[in-house]
């Protein structure tokens, strides 16, 4: 990936289409070694962007998921204490003494997915994925400061690992909360825009290979409605080829105002919502009147028996 049109075409390659900013974005990324932090809103593919660059240098994955009191021993490193605690008994049946240089050693050390990719020692650098750290603690962000500047991790009873080969860092978020400032600092950064109708309908049509180009066309003009409403949860991409694979499963060629309906569930995810999408339904053709049945025709007296 010697240059951005490069990036392009190689994610082209694995059915991820990028704009020529998401281009330099990863390209700089990968020049420069530094991590990069990708925002914007659910569902726009920023997740979707970390996997499909690893496949494209086909090298391993790692993702760590953020949450809510996320801690060190489950991002970074943690202990076996298990381990620890049955070699002090095996220590004590044997007779010989233990101290803490032989329990506090690589051996009894469990990476975690930041240290997994600090030690990583195949012939490509891994792609590490920290996902919605906007969910995880201001605390938890000043432990990925000596990680994020300097592709190192810090254990004090062992001292620091560093990266041989610095691993391709992408960090999302989803805005929920503002991030550090120091945190920004130590990465570039691209703000991903839900994509124009045209490259949409191209997503989809990749991702859903079974879906009619009508169909796929009618689908992504009505989520570029629907995103216009005043909803709770505004459906992304991720809806958008949910709900699109829903149709397809179902047999839909031509999307109807039916269709959408009772597909609803896909794009809507709020009581409230609902009702805004549903109202945003075309009204349905309305269905051809019956026939009228034809009076019966007067029996006339002379043909009574």
């Amino acid at each position: 990936m010697n240059t951005p049109e490069s990036v392009a075409e190689r994610l082209d390659a694995v059915d991820y289409l990028v704009d020529d900013g998401l281009a330099m974005a990863i390209f700089l990324a990968l020049r420069l070694g530094k991590p990069l932090l990708l925002e914007g809103e659910p569902g726009v593919g920023k997740t979707a962007a970390a996997k499909a660059l690893a496949q494209a240098l086909d090298t391993p994955f790692i993702r760590l998921q953020c949450y809510e009191g996320l801690t060190a021993g489950e991002a970074l490193y943690e202990w076996n204490y298990q381990r620890q605690l049955l070699h002090i008994r095996l220590a004590e049946a044997r007779g010989t003494s233990v101290d803490d240089a032989d329990l506090f050693t690589t051996e009894f050390l469990q990476e975690r997915p930041i240290l997994r990719a600090v030690r990583h020692a195949g012939p490509t650098p891994p792609v590490l994925l920290i996902d919605e750290i906007d969910r995880a603690d201001d605390e938890f962000e000043a432990l990925l400061f000596e990680f994020l500047g300097e592709a190192a991790v810090t254990v004090p009873e062992l001292g620091t690992f560093a990266a041989t080969r610095p691993p391709v860092v992408v960090l999302t978020s989803n805005r929920s909360r503002d991030l550090h400032d120091a945190l920004r600092r130590r990465c570039l950064y691209h703000w991903i825009e839900f994509p124009a109708p045209a490259r949409a309908a191209e997503i989809v049509r990749r991702s859903v290979p079974a879906a009619t180009a009508p169909l796929i066309r009618d689908a992504t003009e009505f989520i570029g409605r629907v995103r216009g409403l005043d909803l709770d949860k505004v459906p992304g991409l991720a809806e958008t080829i949910d709900w699109v694979s829903a149709l397809a499963a179902l047999g839909v060629s031509e999307l109807t105002g039916a269709d959408v309906l009772r597909t609803i569930g896909t794009i809507a995810k709020t009581p409230d919502d609902l009702v805004l999408v549903a109202d945003a339904v075309p009204a349905a053709e309305p269905v051809p009147a019956a026939a009228p049945v034809p009076a019966a025709e007067p029996v006339s007296q002379e043909s009574r028996p």
